[in-house]
Order: structure tokens, then C-alpha cells, then sequence
């Protein structure tokens, strides 16, 4: 059992961070390249693959909540059944992973979604298009900023779930006698 617990962080941590380095390196990009652009035509690219994108990564937002969750999780059944001290390290670590995707799904994601929606909206002046336009650069920066952190610390969190548990904290005392 402690072998499929092992598995479990192991593999959920590959899967949150797989998921984010796809999206990061191979989804997001596919989604503002040129056969987009020839593919939904000039006049509705800028505003459909903004919108198309933002779908995306709701969903990837949703998988990375979960996978936080199976996080916390394992990080509990290894404390509570296993018997295991929580490891600071990759507690610490968790908390800011999961705090990161939590300010993307309820601060940055929606703030961009808002932005968006203002700079391709027809009923606007001229100045609010601008004003938005500017402030979803600075939004999707930080976000991006955010994302990139992420993927640093997915890796990192991966890198110690793969690392082999310490050995035992406690020595029993009938290994003491000769």
C-alpha cells in the first residue's frame, strides 16, 4: 500500500506539471499562431483566439485545482496513515503551488476574461478599448509571470516526489540492545 501511495503523488505530480508545460509550450502558442489566424480569418482572430483561449485554460485551471487536491491529499495519508512527519520542504511548496493556481482561477482568469470582453466590445469608446487593452497586457504578463513560476515549482515538486523516502525518523529501542 505504501508503494500505490508513493504512486499516487508520484504520478499526479507528472500529470500537474505534463499539463501545465503542454499547455505553456504547446497548446497556448497553437492558439495565437498563424494557422489560426488563416483558420478563423483576420477579422475575427484577435478576439476569437483570445476567447478560445480563455476555455482552455479554464480547463487547465480546473485539472491543476485537482491535482492540488490529490496533493494535499497524499501529502495527508502519508502524514496521518503512514505515520510520516510532514515534510516541510514539500509542504511549503504545495501551499505555494496551490496558492498560485488559486489566484489564476479566481483572480487572474477572470480579470482577463473582463479585460477581454471590454477590448473587442463595440458598445465602448475608443479610450476604454485602450485603457483595457493596456491593462490586459499588464494582467496577461503577470499571469504569464505566474505560470512560469508554476512550471519552476511543478518541477521542483516533482523532482521531490520522485526522490526516495527518508528512512525511519526513529530508531526502535530493541535495535539498540546487542
Amino acid at each position: 500500500m505504501i508503494g500505490f501511495v508513493r504512486f499516487l503523488g508520484l504520478a499526479n505530480a507528472a500529470i500537474w506539471l505534463g499539463a501545465t508545460l503542454f499547455f505553456t509550450v504547446g497548446a497556448g502558442p497553437a492558439l495565437f499562431s498563424d494557422d489560426i489566424r488563416r483558420l478563423l480569418g483576420e477579422a475575427n482572430y484577435p478576439y476569437f483566439s483570445g476567447a478560445i483561449a480563455q476555455i482552455v485554460i479554464a480547463r487547465l485551471i480546473r485539472l491543476q485545482i485537482l491535482c492540488a487536491g490529490v496533493a494535499l491529499v497524499h501529502l495527508l495519508l502519508e502524514w496521518a496513515w503512514l505515520r510520516r512527519p510532514l515534510r516541510r520542504l514539500e509542504t511549503y511548496c504545495w501551499a505555494a503551488l496551490a496558492a498560485l493556481t488559486l489566484l489564476g482561477a479566481f483572480v487572474w482568469q477572470p480579470e482577463i476574461r473582463r479585460l477581454h470582453r471590454i477590448k473587442y466590445a463595440v458598445n465602448v469608446t475608443h479610450e476604454q478599448r485602450q485603457v483595457a487593452a493596456e491593462r490586459l497586457r499588464s494582467w496577461h504578463g503577470s499571469a504569464q509571470l505566474a505560470n512560469l513560476c508554476l512550471l519552476g515549482g511543478l518541477a521542483f515538486y516533482l523532482s521531490r516526489m520522485a526522490r526516495p523516502v527518508d528512512g525511519p525518523r526513529f530508531v526502535p529501542t530493541y535495535k539498540w540492545r546487542s
